[in-house]
């Protein structure tokens, strides 16, 4: 088979750059690859859905923006035969809580999402404690409140890319990409477990958690793990005002949920692996103290459900890897390293994905500074405050 564009993955964010270069140029034909097609271990279904504008960086925060944007218009945008792809966009508000020695990195976030035209609010305790008064406040320095942000179902997000990208002629195989073929600086074809051979002139590794394994193909260390994370169901059994998606000091990060809660407790300690084993002591552990001390109404909550899912950590620097220059290759691009981002920014880097492949260069956002080079030059960008 021969194809313009081959995409390893096909999560939110492979879906999305499907999309945007069939949007961009209808001509370009684009092959998607999917080893698992109901998604029963992806990372998109299993992600939180939280989007925000609350970053350090530029890049993140006009990120965001494009895609927050977006999402607002996603029903009618990824539309297929006149019927609506519903996301369920809650536009609920986001808010960043921190103790007193981090208030002046809180301020200086602040400030910078000011500049980029954010709606932010800046809340000393006292104001917070106004704002929302079951929340403890008293180990507190202070938060910031993105209003316009919110969280959204990431299961219909993958399906509503996955569709129109089809609908506008993309191909999705349900297969897997098990070899590489490399002649000097170019990646020639990929070689499917069915035994397919597909050439093409662009290659994406948009295989987010499993990214690492796509590089060792071509003899390419890539510092991506896989990175276990909990995503856990809880009620209150007492009432609480109606409350954004939280960020706690203590890495507690929650959002309302039906009738009850959704959230949990990421760590950076967990070892790196492909592991969806569940541990049933973690949310009593970890995620319990954290919401109890926070929240007197938590004291009685109990876990109903845990879901098990893989973060693409990036432990260079925590951001996405994108664009070509892994080990010299021109035509072999990173789409991977999101950190827990991927799906937030799906739309943004999808797009800019596609304007890479199609033009060589990016037009709506600039992102040059999340290329392969800083892997090369040693300097890492990471976000500052930001989990």
């Amino acid at each position: 088979m021969r194809t313009d564009m081959v995409v390893i993955g096909g999560g939110a964010v492979g879906a999305a750059v499907a999309y945007y270069a069939k949007l961009l140029d209808p001509s370009a034909d684009v092959v998607v690859v999917e080893r698992d097609p109901r998604y029963e271990l992806a990372s998109t279904p299993r992600a939180s859905g939280g989007v925000r504008r609350l970053f350090h960086l530029p890049e993140n925060i006009e990120l965001s923006k494009y895609s927050i944007d977006f999402f607002e218009r996603f029903p009618e945008t990824m539309a297929v035969d006149g019927v609506p792809a519903d996301i369920g966009f809650r536009k609920n508000g986001y808010l960043f809580i921190v103790p007193p020695a981090d208030r002046e990195m809180l301020r200086r976030n602040y400030e910078i999402q000011r500049e980029q035209d954010c709606d932010v609010v800046w809340l000393e305790p006292d104001e917070l404690k106004r704002k929302f008064p079951s929340m403890y406040v008293g180990d507190l320095g202070a938060a910031v409140h993105s209003p316009d942000d919110g969280w959204l179902d990431p299961h219909s997000v993958l399906t509503g890319f996955r569709n129109k990208a089809k609908s506008l002629g993309a191909r999705f195989l349900a297969d897997e990409v098990v070899g590489l073929t490399r002649e000097g600086d170019h990646v020639t074809k990929a070689l499917l477990k069915s035994g397919q051979r597909v050439s093409a002139g662009q290659f994406v590794n948009a295989a987010g958690a499993w990214a690492k394994d796509v590089c060792a193909m071509l003899g390419i260390k890539v510092p991506i793990e896989p990175l276990r994370r909990f995503e856990h169901y809880f009620e209150s059994q007492d009432p609480i005002e109606p409350l954004p998606y939280l960020k706690d000091t203590q890495r507690l990060a929650f959002r309302p949920e039906g009738g009850g809660y959704s959230g949990g407790v990421p760590t950076l300690e967990e070892p790196r692996g492909y592991n969806f084993a569940v541990d049933r002591a973690y949310f009593d552990n970890a995620v319990w103290p954290a919401l109890a001390h926070r929240f007197p109404q938590f004291e009685r909550t109990k876990c109903h459900s845990t879901l098990p899912g893989l973060y693409d950590q990036n432990d260079f620097d925590g951001n996405v890897i994108i664009g070509p220059g892994a080990d010299g290759l021109a035509n072999f691009h990173m789409l991977s390293g999101f950190s827990g981002h991927g799906l937030m920014h799906a739309p943004g880097c999808g797009r800019a994905m596609a304007e890479l492949l199609l033009t060589g260069e990016y037009s709506t956002i600039d992102l040059s500074r999340f290329g392969w080079q800083r892997l090369l030059d040693g300097t890492p960008l990471p976000e500052q405050g930001i989990i």
